[in-house]
């Protein structure tokens, strides 16, 4: 592709849309219980493919994951009960936010508005 520059500008372009995408997702998947880190991760790594700003930032954020995991390994079982609270609540407020609540409560024929986001 180095001699076709037309082609390398598109593939640098699909790997920046793919890449943000895949980051997006998984920055939205992160309070979530599953890989939301992980596809966090895979995100920074497609960017990293072609971007030397996305290179650094993978390696950076890895090593500030991995610096959060040792600290939390190391503290005792009320920092990790109120990080697992605050992770729960994050969970709540963002289906509330997304309209989770409202729409189960529309299911079962419940007109509660105090359930219903502010965004819809």
């Amino acid at each position: 592709m180095d001699g076709k520059p037309t082609l390398r500008r598109f593939y640098r372009i699909g790997v920046a849309v793919l890449g943000a995408l895949v980051l997006a997702l998984g920055i939205v998947l992160i309070p979530y219980p599953g890989p939301g880190w992980l596809v966090v991760f895979a995100g920074l790594a497609i960017l990293a493919t072609e971007f030397i700003w996305a290179r650094r930032l993978l390696h950076y954020a890895r090593a500030r994951y991995d610096a959060w995991v040792r600290w939390l390994g190391r503290q005792n079982w009320l920092v990790k009960l109120l990080v697992l609270a605050g992770t729960g609540l994050a969970v709540l407020l963002t289906l509330w936010l997304l309209n989770a609540y409202g729409l189960l409560a529309g299911w079962m024929g419940l007109d509660w508005t105090w359930v219903r986001s502010p965004l819809f």
